[in-house]
């Protein structure tokens, strides 16, 4: 492809074993490391500080994260690369708004997803409440680890994930080809997680994944799924997997039968898949039209 040629990389020994391997596991192995490299540095910084006193140090790790992967800095062989996975950083008005209103849905969909599932099977503390350490927390130190916690997982595991990995994939095979394989690995990468184990977990993640992706490929940014990723996990760290902000107490239908509330859930699910849907082909065409005015 055009940027990895650009970027030089069969310039050494190295450069020339790796353009050597297929595009699929390169793409897999730089998105999961890229990923892992900030997410890692997360889990050493609070496993060895104190909480919140560790949010320092990492938000200052996040900062120069982002810079060197968005394409500053040396090397410079790989900087174009570099600047092609992290997809544009600049958008205009239209985009930007309708990438928020598509932000806004994916987690809307996902906790009014969440709530429906828990409609339908029993909801299940004892697997769900993974980060029940933050109820032991006062609140001075529970919302700055929430905070940032929400913070790397959504900004390293989207330049990771929807970056590195998709971003190749998806110009070498197609958005569909690339968004799905970015999404099964995303998949895969969760399932050791309690809360991701099970059929419907899987389910659930595989779909959140695909729509964060369709939505970089089709606004060019990875800055809305960003936004989006970060939102749903202040949700998720606080509410479905510790009881920071409260906890889910509705029964599931076998045992209420089916009521107002499970109606109203499943309309909110279906009407928010549908708005957005409708925004990506929007979005498309503010794409398609950029394209066309850069001809």
């Amino acid at each position: 492809m055009q940027q990895e040629k650009n970027s030089k990389y069969p310039s050494n020994a190295f450069g020339r074993f790796w353009m050597k391997v297929p595009l699929v596991v390169r793409s897999i192995l730089t998105g999961f490391g890229v990923t892992t490299l900030g997410v890692g540095s997360w889990v050493l910084l609070v496993t060895y500080i104190p909480v919140p006193w560790s949010v320092v140090p990492m938000g200052a790790i996040l900062i120069l994260y982002w810079i060197y992967f968005s394409g500053k800095w040396k090397p410079s062989n790989t900087q174009v690369f570099r600047h092609f996975c992290m997809r544009q950083i600049k958008l205009k008005r239209p985009v930007w708004t309708w990438g928020l209103v598509a932000a806004l849905l994916i987690v809307l969909v996902l906790n009014s997803g969440g709530i429906l599932t828990f409609r339908i099977f029993e909801f299940q503390p004892e697997i769900f409440k993974t980060a029940r350490f933050l109820n032991e927390l006062p609140a001075w130190k529970a919302w700055p680890v929430i905070l940032m916690a929400s913070l790397v997982a959504g900004i390293c595991e989207e330049i990771g994930y929807r970056g590195y990995m998709q971003a190749p994939l998806e110009q070498k095979y197609g958005p569909v080809a690339g968004i799905s394989i970015t999404s099964l690995v995303f998949v895969v990468a969760h399932i050791h997680q309690a809360w991701a184990s099970g059929m419907v977990g899987m389910i659930v993640i595989f779909v959140i994944s695909f729509m964060i992706g369709y939505l970089a490929y089709s606004t060019k940014s990875l800055l809305p799924g960003i936004i989006a990723h970060v939102s749903f996990d202040i949700i998720n760290f606080s509410y479905w997997w510790s009881d920071v902000m409260g906890t889910f107490e509705r029964k599931a239908v076998s045992m209420t039968g089916v009521d107002n509330h499970f109606i109203i859930t499943l309309m909110v699910v279906l009407l928010s898949i549908i708005l957005f849907i409708g925004i990506i082909r929007q979005l498309l065409k503010l794409k398609k039209s950029d394209s066309a005015d850069l001809v």
